[in-house]
């Protein structure tokens, strides 16, 4: 939706007086500060660390020590957290990735890092994508810290033994940035790292520019761009969403890019590298619901950015649309990630049918695997079957929604036990979801909801004597999923 905030005058004068005060001065027009330290664990330096301040990157030499010269705002400098370390996280379960610059003379700075090396390496490790919490109100929260982290709980409990962290994809909040606490009331319950992207509505919204619309996200949580490793996978976290003081669009600025190039060229070519960013690069929501594609559904740059990744086997990790989509390019896999809050907490789904949930990764070495976790429900829930009538336009016909469909999948069918071959594919809206959202006033909480157009429906024709359907749905791991639908 779109947001349009009125600034007062106290306002306009407060951000004025931060423009003179240089916190949107550019880089080149700063005086240049040396900072010096060292990274270490166990007090020894590690060595080919990547230390940053934003926008230029030094790595560690073999003792740990680094030197960065930096014109960039610098209170503080981020390491790319090197594999087999623990990583460093406060009392509220949020990683801390970044170490404060102390002055130590006129032009001069220090910043060092003492981490803990893990027990065991991290070439086996798992991640937990939560794409849009984005609670806005009490009600909200209560479903969050009630539903969601529970789930989260006993799905930790499941991968015990496995390196395991959480990433929040972005619109933890929606707006309300006084509920950020409440947010962090929910981590300290998951006994898992938790590391943020910046989503559309974790902005300060009264802000003119983008750097500023980021002030209470970055004091919370740190860096809006930043990198880490995991066993053999480099990931980068990514600030795509722009705000120009009206509205935002999806977009990499200069500096953000300037780092990355920096970034992936201590990444050697060939290697895994996943991308977690919050409005999708490439997407087709808007295209299948036959819409003049919109800046703020996909990244206007976005060739920048997969040009930067073709010497990678890249994966991007994306939320925004509250919808599951896989999409596929030239050494790239996109994935959009159905939303924690389905359709804005109006109901238990999303809008093209995908239940309220989060995404389950598991690394080993460089392979990676994933599954969709619908909340409250088992791993082996990756479909919903409706039976015949359920559509006035295909009355004769049985639908499947399985919602982390890739091309890599095998949806077939059977009648009465009998194999009928595969089901065909076929664009539409989910059943629930037209129930629940279809209608100018539906829902009642947020009307601005309908139903999405997907392609991940499957349908059939059973014979008119037929007494039982059951869908296979096989996905690109081997895994199977199986849920059978009654018709007499």
């Amino acid at each position: 939706m779109l947001y349009r905030p009125k600034l007062t005058r106290r306002q306009l004068l407060e951000l004025g007086a931060m423009c003179l005060a240089g916190a949107v001065m550019p880089s080149w027009a700063r005086a240049p500060l040396r900072v010096r330290g060292v990274v270490r664990a166990g007090g020894k330096g590690v060595p080919g660390v990547a230390v940053s301040d934003g926008l230029d990157v030094v790595a560690t030499g073999a003792d740990g020590t680094y030197e960065l010269i930096t014109a960039a705002p610098c209170e503080a400098l981020q390491i790319c957290l090197p594999a087999h370390h623990r990583v460093p996280r406060d009392a509220r379960n949020i990683a801390r990735l970044t170490a404060s610059v102390r002055a130590r003379g006129s032009g001069e700075g220090e910043a060092v890092w003492d981490l803990e090396r893990a027990p065991e390496r991290s070439d086996r490790h798992a991640l937990l994508v939560l794409a849009d919490i984005q609670t806005q109100d009490a009600e909200e929260m209560k479903r969050f810290q009630e539903e969601t982290v529970p789930d989260l709980q006993e799905t930790t409990r499941s991968l015990s033994g496995v390196e395991t962290f959480a990433v929040a994809c972005g619109d933890i909040m929606y707006d309300h940035l006084d509920l950020f606490p409440d947010y962090e009331r929910g981590t300290t319950r998951v006994p898992l790292p938790f590391l943020q992207v910046v989503g559309n509505h974790d902005l300060d919204r009264p802000a003119g520019t983008d750097p500023l619309s980021t002030r209470t996200f970055v004091a919370r949580y740190g860096p809006r761009y930043y990198s880490f490793e995991r066993g053999d996978v480099h990931y980068v976290v990514l600030d795509d969403v722009f705000w120009y003081g009206d509205d935002y669009i999806g977009h990499l600025e200069a500096e953000q890019l300037q780092w990355l190039a920096a970034d992936l060229r201590l990444v050697e070519p060939g290697r895994t590298v996943i991308v977690l960013l919050h409005i999708p690069a490439m997407g087709t929501h808007q295209l299948r619901e036959g819409k003049k594609a919109l800046p703020s559904f996909t990244l206007t740059n976005r060739e920048m950015l997969l040009h930067l990744l073709e010497p990678y086997r890249a994966h991007l990790l994306a939320g925004h649309t509250h919808e599951s989509e896989h999409g596929f390019g030239r050494g790239y896999h996109e994935h959009v990630a159905g939303a924690v809050c389905g359709a804005w907490w109006t109901g238990p789904i999303c809008a093209d049918g995908t239940p309220n949930g989060y995404a389950i990764y598991e690394v080993a070495g460089e392979k990676v695997s994933w599954r969709y976790k619908a909340t409250g429900k088992p791993l082996s829930h990756q479909m919903r079957l409706y039976p015949k009538g359920t559509r006035p336009q295909a009355p004769d016909e049985v639908l499947a929604n399985v919602w982390d469909w890739d091309p890599e999948w095998k949806v077939v069918w059977f009648e009465d036990g009998e194999a009928r071959g595969p089901m065909e594919r076929r664009r539409g809206t989910d059943p629930i979801s037209e129930e629940l959202f279809a209608g100018a006033d539906r829902p009642r909480k947020h009307t601005f909801v309908d139903p999405y157009v997907t392609d991940h429906l499957f349908v059939a024709k059973p014979r008119a004597s037929a007494k039982a359907v059951t869908v296979e749905a096989t996905d690109r791991f081997g895994r199977v999923s199986t849920e059978r639908l009654a018709l007499a």
